[in-house]
């Protein structure tokens, strides 16, 4: 991520606001309280050698592998959730090709110096960091929290395995007695995990081969259904799977949708499944971009695989033909009598893609490109969808966007065709680059961001924003179909390497939230900063 470093440095010059809208404390009206956070679970001696024993370590420094809150579900007052490790070392890989290990005072990335790459047949540089994932179990009645990754590694050589080969538990869902959970394997299969609810106890693990990502289950008119994708990491096609199992079977799935990109979230609304995607690697027509897709009326079986509509795609409102192949759309929910969205930008992935395809030869050439081809979060709506009086609307975002014109090597702005409602993408923050998850809790709905202004500032601490008030996750609520957002917390909930809130499920009016922190050398508790690792966060709101 060294040669990163330069690309931040421009970035940063060329961004005038990074100071979010409605930065600071926690909205009055909330109070949150922090359950459980990931321990040091290694000790790092230096980039490519062995590990020492510990911790406790008495050579080398602590490190905490497990970054991400990756998926996660309740189940009456428990809370499941699965986690990824040195998931940021993962997608910096597997995404940008960033493969020259690296190390600074906050995290490490080894790559292909890894021990783990080492010792882990056919595993690509990309994808060195890896550690098996970990599940665990709040018991929220009890107040406890438990790992449970043990029992899968003792349940059989299989088990233990699958685990070990799996980048992350991305997904987590659960009915009828059963809880899941599903993430990509190294192999570019998709490997599932299933616990007794009522029990709590293993039940086993399955490898479908024909999937190769998973994101987002959902509870929907009775059943359940889950989103993956297809190929590797779901870059070429994707599908929604409707759980036909029960305590006894829990790997049992009837495809529902065909869909030309991978699924990435899932929200019931007007009787329908909506379903986001992420581009397809290589998308060769507006149906392979991040787009919104509607299914046919619930109940859904085999025969509704062929039957969905696509009613949004990204080429509706990007202006460059090159950035809108690295689009993503994330978190989606229902609320007011609209279906809201928003968009995902891997952090440099655009910026990358222009590098790649258009090399500059000077430095001011070199600095626009930069500049000019990155994006912020969008957030839209729509209603009737899919029907001849479908309305969609932007939120926040831009009236112009940069594109750049080969045949002339200049950027110039293009309208995008749209006026924000309410404000600018990002909700104000040129640095919140995902909409990660939307969920509706009493009678408002929440939007969790991801804000790398705090990479930015470890690849470029003399460009990048100082001020930790600039840093951490956003939270925004919207109170009503009828208002703008309003901050509820804008710097990681009290601990701003919080890059991203990953995942949220409902409590009555109140949230869990599962938060990203991929800091991994950042494990001492006694100096100024804060430590990695994922936390659990409990959010209260105060009665009216």
């Amino acid at each position: 991520m060294n040669a990163l470093a330069g690309i931040a440095t421009a970035l940063v010059l060329g961004v005038a606001a990074i100071t979010p809208v409605g930065a600071g404390p926690t909205n009055p009206e909330y109070s949150s309280e922090l359950i459980g956070k990931a321990q040091p679970d290694e000790c790092f001696n230096g980039i490519g050698q062995p590990y020492p024993a510990g911790p406790p370590c008495t050579t080398g420094k602590p490190k905490v592998n497990q970054a991400y809150v990756w998926g996660m579900t309740k189940v009456n007052d428990d809370v499941w959730f699965g986690t990824g490790a040195n998931t940021m070392c993962l997608t910096s890989g597997s995404s940008l090709g960033a493969v020259t290990p690296v190390v600074n005072d906050d995290y490490t990335c080894e790559y292909g110096e890894s021990q783990a790459a080492k010792t882990h047949e056919n595993l690509v540089p990309a994808l060195g960091d890896i550690r098996a994932p970990q599940v665990w179990l709040y018991d929220g009645a009890a107040k406890t929290l438990v790992n449970k990754s043990a029992e899968i590694s003792a349940g059989s050589r299989v088990d233990a395995l699958r685990l070990r080969d799996t980048l992350g538990l991305r997904a987590a869902g659960n009915f009828d007695g059963v809880v899941l959970f599903a993430g990509p394997a190294v192999s570019s299969f998709l490997n599932v995990f299933a616990f007794d609810a009522v029990s709590k106890r293993f039940l086993g693990s399955r490898t479908l081969v024909e999937y190769g990502n998973a994101r987002t289950f959902l509870v929907a008119a009775g059943s359940l259904y889950l989103g993956v994708g297809i190929g590797p990491n779901g870059s070429t096609s994707g599908a929604v799977l409707r759980w036909t199992g029960n305590v006894s079977r829990p790997f049992a799935f009837q495809k529902v949708a065909t869909l030309p990109a991978q699924a990435a979230d899932l929200a019931y609304h007007d009787g329908r499944i909506a379903a986001t995607t992420w581009s397809a690697a290589k998308a060769t027509s507006d149906s392979q971009l991040a787009s919104v897709w509607i299914s046919p009326p619930l109940p859904l079986d085999s025969s509704s695989a062929g039957s969905w509509t696509q009613v949004f795609n990204v080429g509706q409102y990007e202006t460059d033909p090159l950035i809108k192949l690295t689009y993503g759309l994330g978190g989606v929910a229902s609320y007011g009598g609209y279906l809201y969205w928003g968009t995902m930008h891997v952090p440099l992935k655009s910026t990358i893609a222009h590098q790649n395809t258009y090399p500059q030869s000077t430095d001011d050439a070199k600095k626009a490109q930069i500049k000019f081809s990155q994006r912020t979060a969008s957030i839209w709506r729509g209603k009737d969808l899919g029907t001849p009086n479908q309305k969609i609307e932007l939120l926040y975002g831009e009236s112009v966007l940069p594109a750049y014109n080969p045949a002339t090597s200049a950027w110039s702005g293009v309208p995008t065709g749209w006026t924000a409602l309410y404000g600018m993408s990002g909700f104000g923050n040129p640095f919140n680059n995902y909409t990660w998850r939307m969920v509706v809790a009493g009678d408002r709905l929440y939007v969790a961001t991801m804000d790398w202004s705090y990479i930015v500032h470890d690849l470029s601490a003399t460009a990048a924003p100082t001020d930790p008030a600039g840093w951490g996750a956003d939270l925004w609520m919207f109170p009503s179909a009828t208002d703008r957002a309003v901050a509820v917390n804008t710097t990681g909930f009290g601990n701003y390497l919080n890059y991203g809130i990953r995942n949220m499920v409902a409590d009555g009016d109140g949230l869990y939230l599962g938060m990203a922190n991929p800091m991994n050398l950042r494990t001492d508790p006694t100096d100024a900063v804060p430590e990695g690792g994922w936390e659990l966060i409990k959010l209260n709101r105060s009665p009216a």
